[in-house]
């Protein structure tokens, strides 16, 4: 992936680049232990000073998104490594030797490190029990200003998971898991480190999901012709300020940019009366094709609307129903 930083920008060029890599790293374009590009790599690339790519790398380092290692450099902090493993159906599979030989060595390396067998069951058994407690619920969780991000991801989780699936703002976290710390906390990558300290107080797993790369919706605003006014609803204001970023590094000035929250009825019908093209998320879709109608007389034109059908990535799900032991459909 190439980045873009428009010099000419309002947007500090360190804000352009973080924000970028965010979106790389939350879209799966890098994934976690991913090696990012030195900073000489990426100064050539963007015309960025060595230092400003530095305080970004360090930055980012600080919000728990990457990790330095001495000597060899920058990684996507990787905040799970779930094994890939299937259940045996039957005590005679074929699969059964390789697991029995890794419960051995899981037991071998226990005793080998000093434990008892009875401390050794303790210590496993206390594991399989927390995962357990894992799976009883979900929490989906980020901060209240942003909590439209919440609900767009818990609208794609509840189909897929046989738990409950709650959006609690990150400020109410505290208080929820003090009453019960049954169950794992999903939120995106960006707002991982805040919540993952909230969780590890409580012994409970904090589980990042991975956005949709949205590479349909981007080879879209990408073809349009410069001067085109260009129209985003979400019900996330986090992903509309990204969405900001990201859009004004890959066109610059070329486009006209206007966003909304579907809420916000006057600003979006204004969107709606100048834009060729209309970028929205699934719950705004309705929204926005409501105002259309009601206000069909006052547009010189109606706009192009895509609605982009998911805001996760197509393996996210998969991988955090194995991350909490629930079995795939």
């Amino acid at each position: 992936m190439r980045f873009h930083i428009q010099q000419d920008s309002d947007i500090p060029a360190s804000s352009q680049l973080y924000n970028q890599i965010c979106f790389a790293i939350a879209a799966r374009h890098f994934p976690p232990g991913h090696r990012l590009p030195s900073t000489r790599q990426l100064a050539m690339q963007t015309g960025l000073h060595r230092n400003t790519i530095s305080k970004v790398y360090r930055q980012l380092e600080n919000d728990g998104v990457v990790e330095a290692m001495a000597g060899s450099g920058i990684y996507v902090r990787d905040q799970q490594n779930p094994r890939d493993i299937k259940p045996a159906p039957g005590p005679r599979s074929r699969h059964l030797p390789d697991i029995d030989r890794e419960v051995r060595q899981s037991v071998d390396g226990l005793l080998n490190a000093g434990c008892t067998l009875q401390q050794a069951r303790e210590l496993l058994t206390r594991e399989i029990d927390w995962r357990l407690r894992c799976g009883a619920r979900v929490l989906v969780s980020t901060p209240r200003e942003d909590i439209g991000a919440s609900m767009l991801i818990a609208e794609e989780l509840t189909p897929h998971l046989d738990v409950p699936v709650e959006v609690v703002p990150m400020e109410e976290l505290e208080s929820i898991l003090e009453s019960s710390s049954n169950g794992t906390v999903v939120t995106s990558r960006y707002f991982l480190q805040p919540v993952e300290e909230i969780a590890r107080r409580h012994s409970v797993r904090a589980v990042p999901v991975d956005l949709n790369d949205f590479r349909h919706e981007l080879d879209l605003l990408k073809d349009l012709k410069a001067g085109s006014c260009v129209g985003l609803v979400s019900i996330s204001p986090g992903i509309l300020r990204a969405a900001e970023v990201i859009l004004h590094s890959m066109r610059g000035n070329e486009l006209l940019l206007m966003t909304a929250t579907p809420d916000a009825s006057s600003r979006l019908l204004a969107l709606l009366r100048a834009s060729s093209h209309v970028l929205c998320d699934r719950p705004s879709l309705p929204l926005v094709e409501q105002n259309l109608r009601q206000n069909r007389a006052q547009l010189m034109r109606l706009p192009q609307v895509h609605c982009a059908q998911s805001y996760l990535g197509s393996a996210t799900i998969d991988l955090l129903r194995k991350e909490i032991g629930l079995l795939a459909a």
